[in-house]
């Protein structure tokens, strides 16, 4: 049975979140073996996309092995890169996929800023943080843009 096909922007979104992933498989001299091959669908059953790292093997014979995998595991190769494979499946029927995390810069804590005394004023009129202290001179030795 062929291997899952991917859209271009599907394999885009799929190698930036493998971007931090680290290999969960590795395979070394002796090759793919159904041990190894578990090991994977084990891997992609409980994570989904995945790294697998191979060792000792030239570009065709990691084309080969990437074919391979996602044939005989019906998933999608993603990208190979060095020797590293990402290949991807989707979940099995009935598990639900895992809630992506969004960003650190996105994410909104809830917290106030703390403002130290002495260093901002309230005005009473705006409600808003005046800072008490001037603002840093510029550099005199830089030129201005006119």
């Amino acid at each position: 049975m062929p291997y899952m096909e991917l859209t271009t922007a599907q394999r885009r979104d799929l190698r930036a979140r493998a971007h931090s992933l680290h290999p969960v498989v590795s395979i070394s001299q002796q090759g793919l073996s159904e041990t190894v091959l578990a090991e994977i669908d084990r891997s992609l059953k409980a994570h989904e996309l995945i790294k697998v790292r191979v060792y000792g093997a030239e570009r065709d014979a990691r084309d080969a092995l990437m074919t391979d995998i996602c044939t005989r595991l019906e998933a999608a190769p993603v990208q190979h890169i060095g020797n590293l494979l990402v290949i991807f499946r989707t979940y099995p029927e009935g598990k639900k996929a895992a809630p992506r995390m969004a960003p650190k810069a996105a994410i909104k804590t809830g917290t106030k800023a703390r403002i130290k005394p002495g260093t901002a004023k309230f005005s009473k009129s705006s409600k808003s943080v005046r800072s008490a202290k001037p603002s840093k001179p510029t550099d005199p030795r830089r030129r201005s843009r006119i």
